[in-house]
Formats: structure tokens, C-alpha cells, sequence
């Protein structure tokens, strides 16, 4: 039965206060909210604030102070981590009611745009929702039971030993985390909420001699890694077991040295170079105009010591590569550068995963050669699976644009599974589902990223996009000018400041901004890709398709994931949108 609430109170004043503070220990001490102290706090402030008749006085600004410590100079304008956190607080609530509270008898709710909780009586069942959480690590295994393939049935018990002897050696190595198997509906869940990888196999017989055949699965793709069959006779049952489980072992210890090299390892035996080339990759992850130029500055310093550095010349292609991406240089400045960096690194190292991840970034955004892509990040991701800018580029260059967005979530997750502190992996995982129209989670996401680094501009940039789909545009322009204080230079920030404006039909602003762009144009590149954004936002449907046509013919990086990105889905009736769309090869 699905529950209901029965809104016949609307603040503290008509119910029983003591109830009210039950309520909130029994929520406080679920699971649900068991390791979030934050949001502990948030909740138990406003609930008591409320409760005491102080609920009109619940401003961000004394909040910021009394939950999150914050100076008395707190801008809450400046710091969103007030709205952030009552995003979060608003979906673990959800979450309480939807699984643990189903069957409490009330329910606290904090209200959009407004942080004094309201308190329903409740009566029905909330449906139960699963809940599917991303790969805990890679050292995550699932065991699941050999397949008896027998022609009478007579090797279940053998079987069960393969199983048990698989168990009791990845156990005792101390590396993996082994899930037990039970039943399928068992094993299945399991498999969703935490295993990286599967073990199954099966035993056939003739005459005297046994066959066992075992396969290791990735359960992020479900593709086979590794499979592999021993023929032994039917006598020494134990040793048969036991060296199925130790060739096991020794495959997942291959693994997890990511396809048997060690990312451990310098690239180069030059230290300086090899230092120069980290803080390369550490200022292009900023994503900042400042920053990827500074990143170029680094890898070329790197190749100047160490000139054989093959993941050197791969950072090289990457940060000219984005550097045309943020519309910080014109891509007709950064083709040649890119592609010539990221074919030099794959000529130096054949078996570099980041020199054929490069590759394959240049094929995909550049040239639009979408087989030839897949192809390079394929092989990148089986020369090392544990790099995760390949696993992250594929997904957001590659599979995103194809509309393979089920595959793309599935690699995203696998990324930020192997990067957990990534804030570029976190924030494309969050645009993935922005890509999948699913913005609530996408929300989530985005506050997850600025909560992980409130100082990384992209994930504003998204966050209002994801705001502007579900129609809060005071919340969307809110995010665009933070961060557009973070990254004051960004033609894009101040084209999505623009656009919102469009949509507020605040049109005067949206032309004041339009035309500064404009006139920024004569001096800088911007990419003609967001002065169509604009011109699409204000009706001005001629100029729009003008400088769409000139941002096909820059082949400018947004266009990539234009059939999938929701801000176009209006013009997709437009003839003129389909044919110049058709220009990306995509089926």
C-alpha cells in the first residue's frame, strides 16, 4: 500500500513536541543517518529550533554558523555549503522514509526554499525503492557455486569444494573482500550493491578425467577477463581444487597491478622529469584556464628532461586537448598539437595505457572517427583497467555521444570507483545523469562534488545546468555566478549566466552579456558554440543556427554530446539542427 501523508499540520504548533524529539532520536539513530554527523546536526538543529517556536529565525546565515562552524563573516551568497547541505539532508530524509521510517508515525520534512521542517502525521506503506550502489573496490569478489555439467549430476560435492577452496584461499591472502554465495536473488543483489568481480566456472566428465573450466567477470561491463580450463584425472580430488584456487588467486593479483604493471611505478628513471609530468596532470585536473596552461608548461618541461617520456607527450595531448574543450584557445590552435603529442606517446610506448587513451580522445572529440575511438580506449582500459581517465573519457567522448548512456554510467561508476577523490570524474559521473534526464540524482551528484571541493568551478557550471532543467533558475543563476567567481576569464560561465537570464525573461541582461561576449570575441576566442546557446535561448533562431554552423565548422567540443544534452532537445524537429548534426557521423 503506498503510503500517504496527511499534511493536517504544518509546524510544531499543533503537535506533541515530545513526540517531535523521538522522532527525530529515532531518525538520528538509523542507518540512513548513522555516519552523516553533518546532516546530523542540520537536522537536530532545525528540528529543535522549530520545536522551541525559534523556525522563522532559520536563516542560512545562522545556520552556517551554528551547524558548520562558520565565522561571522559568512557570505552564504559567496559559500553555498548551507543550500548544498540542505539539498543532502532533503534526500537522506527521503531515503529514511522510503526504507527504514515506512511505517513511523510521522514524517519530518524540510521544505524547498525554506530550512523550518514541518512534521505530518503518517499513515500506508512507502514502496520500498532498491537502491544500487557503485563498485565498493576492485578487490570486491563474488564467488559464485561451479555449475555441475556432469551427464549423471555425481560432482556437486566436487563442485562445493572448487567453491569453498576458492573462498578459503582469496580470504586468507588477505587482499579481498570475498562475498559468500547464497541463493540467486542473493548473489545477484550482492553482485549490485558491492562486487567488483565474479568468479564462476563448471566441471565436466569423461571416463576418468575431469574438466574444470573457471571465468573471472568485471561486473561493472559484465565482459570476461580472464577464463581458462585444466584437464586432470579424477583421483587426488584436493590438489585438483586446490590449484584451481591458487590459479585463480594468482590472476586477481594480476589484476590488481593493473594488467600486470604497476601504476606504482615511475614512466620515466628521470625524477625530475617525472615530478614535472605530476604536477602537469595535478593542474590540468583543476580545469581551469590557469591551470591547463600551466599544465602545458609542465609537460613541456617534463619532455625537455626526459625527451623518451611517453605518458609526458600523453599529459601534452590531453592539456591542449582541453585547453580547446574549455574554449580557452580556438581548437584549430590545438588540433595539430594534440593529435601530433598524443600519436608521439604511443610511438614511444606501445603498451601505455595513457598514450592510447590520448589517442583515442583526440579521435573521438576531434576527428568524430567514433569505431577508431572505441577501439583506442578499449585497448587503453585492457592495458591498465585501473587508469581512470580511460575509463572516464570513454565514457563522457565516446559512449555519451553515441547515446550508449547505460554503458556510459556503468564505465563513470567504475572511474570514480578507481579515483574516489577525483572532482572531474565526480562531476562528469553527475552530467552522465544529467545526459540521462535523471536531474534528481544528477543534483545529488553535483552536491557531492562541491561538498568534496567547493573551489572547483565546473561543478557549479553543471550544477546549474542540472537547476535550469528542473526549472529553479534563482538556484541555476546562484550557481552559475559562483562559479563565474571561481573562473572570472570563462566565456562559458558568463554564456550560462546569459541563458539563464533568457529563461528568467530578464532579455535586457541576457543581451547586455551577449553582447560583451561579442565584443570579448574580438580579442579572445569564445566559442561560437555558446553564442548560439544564447541566440537559441533568446528565439533569435537565424543567429543561433549562423553560429551553430560556425561551431561545427571549429568542431567545437560541445557538440559531441549535443544529440544527448537536454538543452537541445527543442530544436531536434529542426531540419537545420538534424543536418548539421549529421556532420558528427553518429548513428
Amino acid at each position: 500500500m503506498i503510503r500517504m501523508a496527511v499534511r493536517t499540520s504544518t509546524s510544531a504548533a499543533g503537535m506533541d513536541t515530545e513526540k517531535i524529539r523521538q522522532q527525530l532520536d529515532r531518525v538520528l539513530a538509523s542507518k540512513a543517518f548513522r555516519q552523516v554527523d553533518r546532516l546530523q546536526r542540520f537536522l537536530s538543529f532545525v528540528v529543535n529550533e522549530t520545536a522551541a517556536g525559534r523556525g522563522d529565525s532559520l536563516k542560512e546565515f545562522l545556520i552556517g554558523i551554528e551547524v558548520f562552524g562558520k565565522e561571522s563573516s559568512f557570505d552564504p551568497r559567496m559559500d553555498p555549503i548551507v543550500r548544498v547541505q540542505a539539498r543532502r539532508l532533503r534526500s537522506r530524509l527521503a531515503r529514511y522514509y522510503r526504507e527504514e521510517g515506512r511505517n513511523d508515525e510521522m514524517q519530518i520534512e524540510l521544505p524547498k526554499g525554506g530550512y523550518a521542517p514541518l512534521f505530518h502525521p503518517m499513515e500506508g506503506a512507502e514502496p520500498r525503492h532498491s537502491v544500487g550502489a557503485v563498485l565498493a573496490s576492485r578487490n570486491t569478489i563474488q564467488v559464485l557455486p561451479f555449475v555441475d555439467n556432469s551427464p549423471a549430476g555425481e560432482l556437486g560435492p566436487f563442485c562445493r569444494g572448487i567453491t569453498e577452496e576458492i573462498v578459503h584461499t582469496l580470504t586468507n591472502a588477505h587482499k579481498f573482500r570475498v562475498i559468500p554465495a547464497g541463493s540467486e536473488e542473493e548473489r545477484r543483489d550482492a553482485v549490485e550493491r558491492s562486487a567488483a568481480m565474479r568468479i564462476t566456472g563448471s566441471v565436466r566428465k569423461s571416463r576418468d578425467m575431469v574438466r574444470i573450466t573457471a571465468q573471472l567477470i568485471d561486473s561493472g561491463s559484465g565482459s570476461y577477463l580472464w577464463s581458462a580450463s585444466l584437464d586432470r584425472k579424477d583421483e587426488d580430488t584436493f590438489a585438483i581444487q586446490e590449484e584451481i584456487a591458487r590459479a585463480i588467486l594468482e590472476r586477481l593479483q594480476s589484476e590488481l597491478s593493473a594488467g600486470g604493471r604497476a601504476r606504482t611505478d615511475r614512466p620515466t628513471e628521470n625524477l625530475a622529469a617525472y615530478n614535472l609530468y605530476l604536477q602537469g596532470r595535478h593542474r590540468m585536473n583543476q580545469r581551469t584556464e590557469e591551470g591547463l596552461r600551466k599544465a602545458v608548461e609542465f609537460f613541456d618541461k617534463a619532455i625537455a628532461e626526459d625527451p623518451q617520456h611517453a605518458q609526458a607527450y600523453a599529459g601534452l595531448a590531453d592539456a591542449y586537448g582541453l585547453l580547446g574543450h574549455y574554449g580557452v584557445l580556438a581548437p584549430a590552435e590545438v588540433w595539430t598539437k594534440a593529435a601530433s603529442s598524443a600519436a608521439w606517446a604511443v610511438l614511444l610506448d606501445e603498451d601505455s595505457a595513457e598514450a592510447h587513451a590520448s589517442l583515442a580522445h583526440v579521435k573521438s572529440t576531434q576527428d568524430w572517427d567514433w569505431l577508431g575511438a572505441e577501439r583506442e580506449f578499449q585497448r587503453a582500459i585492457s592495458l591498465d583497467p585501473r587508469y581512470a581517465t580511460a575509463h572516464h573519457w570513454y565514457a563522457m567522448s565516446c559512449l555519451a555521444p553515441l547515446g550508449r548512456l547505460d554503458e556510459a554510467l556503468q564505465e563513470m561508476l567504475l572511474a570514480r570507483a578507481i579515483d574516489p577523490i577525483s572532482s572531474i570524474i565526480s562531476r562528469d559521473l553527475a552530467m552522465t545523469h544529467y545526459y540521462r534526464r535523471d536531474f534528481e540524482t544528477s543534483l545529488e551528484q553535483c552536491d557531492r562534488t562541491i561538498e568534496q571541493n567547493p573551489h572547483f568551478p565546473a561543478a557549479y557550471w553543471t550544477l546549474g545546468l542540472v537547476q535550469v532543467q528542473r526549472g529553479d533558475l534563482d538556484e541555476a543563476a546562484a550557481a552559475f555566478q559562483r562559479g563565474l567567481q571561481l573562473s572570472p576569464q570563462s566565456p562559458r560561465m558568463h554564456a550560462a549566466i546569459a541563458r539563464t537570464s533568457g529563461l528568467a525573461s530578464k532579455r535586457g541582461e541576457a543581451l547586455r552579456i551577449l553582447a560583451e561576449l561579442h565584443d570579448l570575441a574580438k580579442k579572445r576566442y569564445v566559442s561560437p558554440f555558446e553564442l548560439a546557446s544564447i541566440h537559441f535561448v533568446l528565439q533569435q533562431f537565424e543567429e543561433g543556427f549562423e553560429w551553430l554552423t560556425r561551431a561545427f565548422q571549429d568542431r567545437c567540443f560541445e557538440l559531441i554530446a549535443i544529440k544527448v544534452d537536454p538543452r537541445f532537445d527543442t530544436l531536434m524537429k529542426d531540419s537545420r539542427f538534424r543536418e548539421l548534426s549529421a556532420q558528427l557521423g553518429l548513428p
